[in-house]
């Protein structure tokens, strides 16, 4: 089976124990794995509407968002990744970062630290900084920050109008230019993208 996963920018090299735990052996391109995963991130999204009120700030939670979304793709899918990547903190702190994370972003809530768009595009940037599964991570880190903002009574955000945020193009290009701004501390576009 010859599967062409090229690197894109921004888009985490999968290694070739992860790429064994490819699901459909029938997939022979780029294009046929991208609308496979497409099919079931819309299974998860049906999942995560009918969840009632999630937890959305707990490793269970975020774990399980995963598997919903890349369970029929990877056999891995909803397993903290086991190497470390081009982005992301050492794969042995995944766990200890994400209760870091959960800890700061209910205090956030609980204090009014920041708006509640604000406390949302903050949490997206750390949980895709953490990097915590093998790929995936920056679609889960929405789907995470749009559970969020919804468990919080906002409307789920629109990701550049809903853009592909996965092929290269202009909106992944400024997706990606916001985060990298955030990264230093300046959220101004990353809280403009996920609104526009």
């Amino acid at each position: 089976m010859a599967i062409a996963l090229e690197e894109h920018e921004g888009q985490t090299p999968l290694d070739p124990d992860e790429k064994a735990g490819l699901i459909p052996e029938h997939l022979t391109t780029q294009g046929e794995l991208n609308d496979w995963e497409q099919e079931n991130i819309l299974r998860a999204v049906r999942w995560l509407k009918r969840a009632r009120s999630p937890d959305v700030l707990n490793e269970r939670f975020c774990r399980e968002l995963h598997k919903q979304m890349f369970g029929e793709t990877w056999a891995w899918a909803g397993t903290f990744r086991k190497s470390d990547k081009n982005i992301g903190c050492d794969w042995t702190q995944v766990a200890v970062r994400l209760k870091n994370l959960f800890d700061n972003t209910r205090w956030w809530i609980d204090n009014s630290t920041f708006p509640l768009d604000e406390i949302g595009a903050r949490f997206h940037r750390d949980l895709v900084w953490v990097h915590s599964f093998p790929n995936g991570n920056g679609r889960h880190a929405r789907m995470m920050a749009d559970a969020l903002v919804r468990s919080l009574g906002q409307p789920a955000f629109s990701w550049g109008s809903g853009g592909n945020l996965v092929a290269a193009n202009d909106v992944r290009t400024r997706y990606l230019a916001a985060l990298r701004s955030a990264d230093q501390g300046d959220y101004q576009l990353l809280l403009a993208f996920v609104r526009s």
